[in-house]
């Protein structure tokens, strides 16, 4: 009988590194040096070595209800991140979201001095943790405060690089104040019920993007940007502070059962992903939102959103339509649509089909945002197309003719 080896973190971190590689991140060879010489079971402790270095994020705390409260992200979204954010040695960078301090070891690897790293969370069991795990793997040098995230660190700024950890729906001013010229920020930003990572040139007071990728993360505690309310059993909205929204009357009006659908003749397989029909949604429709609903509620015949758990809707008045999914014709496609209930029904879904129809033509294309704050915004905000009111900041967002931008 033979005993097998398991294998070393170093070993362990290798792959973790190359399938990350594969998957075409931790582009540049810092990156890359940075991911295979910080040994993240270090930063996770009390968890199997398999996990510390496989693909999922590692919860590693949650609060009463089971909810995730902090987390050592997924390692591919850390490279991610870490290649949109593009440190460059001597940079001063502030991380928003402590987390396990890992990304914080990263961060001063890159930069080449902890002492140029400030990591901030409000949480003082997580600065604990992440403060014990950088001592314990000799990065004494990186800052960690207990604090408002929203704040940021007045004092070890300016900042040249600024990284959420944590997902954010608006752009705080302090943010904004301790930014140096040229600087970049990296910021999990959420709007009109969906998150994608955005990288940030900060050049002349605005933030111009210049890279999107979509990702999901922590919220950051404290701001109250998105209202999320049951419509009716089993059947969830969640909508920006910006929008009129009605739960209860979308309640009503879908257990009146009365529906209409409208089929694209786009199709996708089980594998190829759709959220970029969302994304352009938020881009063109002020109506944009949110639906969740239960196998409870779907079973009851309620709605039959394309993904139960997140999908785009449209809200006006007493009606909504959603993104739906069906069987094509060819078998191991699936052809998107759209399903309306109220008196807007059908108008609805037909505007949800032609974002469809648009996605098709592109469907790697991403939106250029440009984010002000909103004392220096002078564009109407709130209604317009392709304009979002956020509490301290405005984006605007568009699809330039034929442009593919953001694509990395």
């Amino acid at each position: 009988m033979t005993t097998r080896t398991p294998p070393s973190p170093e070993a362990l971190r290798d792959l973790m590194v190359d399938r990350i590689r594969a998957d075409g991140w931790a582009l540049t060879p810092a990156v890359e040096q940075a991911m295979r010489t910080i040994p993240r079971h270090a930063f996770v402790t009390g968890h199997p070595l398999e996990n510390a270095y496989g693909e999922a994020a590692v919860i590693t705390k949650r609060a009463g209800t089971g909810a995730a409260l902090s987390c050592a992200s997924e390692p591919l979204i850390v490279a991610m991140m870490l290649d949109q954010l593009d440190v460059q040695p001597g940079h001063n960078i502030l991380e928003v979201g402590a987390g396990t301090g890992y990304n914080a070891a990263l961060l001063a690897t890159l930069t080449g001095d902890g002492r140029n790293v400030t990591t901030v969370d409000i949480d003082p069991e997580v600065t604990a943790g992440a403060r014990k795990n950088l001592d314990a793997t000799g990065f004494e040098a990186v800052t960690v405060i207990t604090r408002d995230g929203t704040l940021g660190d007045v004092e070890h700024g300016p900042y040249d690089r600024l990284i959420l950890t944590v997902g954010t729906w608006d752009i705080p001013v302090a943010w904004w104040e301790q930014l140096r010229p040229g600087a970049r920020i990296v910021v999990p930003l959420r709007w009109r019920g969906q998150t994608r990572s955005i990288a940030f040139a900060y050049t002349d007071g605005r933030l111009e993007s210049d890279s999107m990728q979509l990702c999901g993360f922590v919220p950051l505690v404290g701001q109250a940007g998105e209202h999320t309310h049951e419509a009716t059993d089993g059947v969830t909205l969640t909508w920006d502070t910006d929008q009129n929204i009605n739960p209860s009357a979308i309640g009503t009006t879908l257990h009146r059962g009365e529906q209409a659908s409208i089929w694209s003749t786009v199709t996708v397989d089980g594998e190829e992903p759709f959220d970029g029909v969302w994304l352009r949604l938020t881009v063109t429709d002020p109506a944009t939102c949110r639906i969740r609903a239960t196998h409870e509620a779907i079973d009851a015949g309620i709605c039959n959103p394309a993904i139960p758990a997140l999908t785009a809707a449209l809200v006006e008045d007493t009606s909504i339509a959603y993104l739906a999914l069906r069987r094509a014709a060819d078998d191991g496609l699936w052809e998107l649509g759209a399903t309306g209930h109220g008196p807007a029904a059908t108008a609805l879904a037909e505007r949800i089909v032609n974002q469809v129809k648009a996605w098709d033509t592109t469907r790697t294309a991403t939106p250029h945002i440009t984010v002000q704050r909103r004392a220096d915004a002078h564009a109407e905000t709130g209604t317009a197309s392709g304009t979002i009111a956020k509490t301290h900041a405005t984006m605007t967002l568009q699809y330039p003719q034929g442009g593919h931008v953001g694509d990395r």
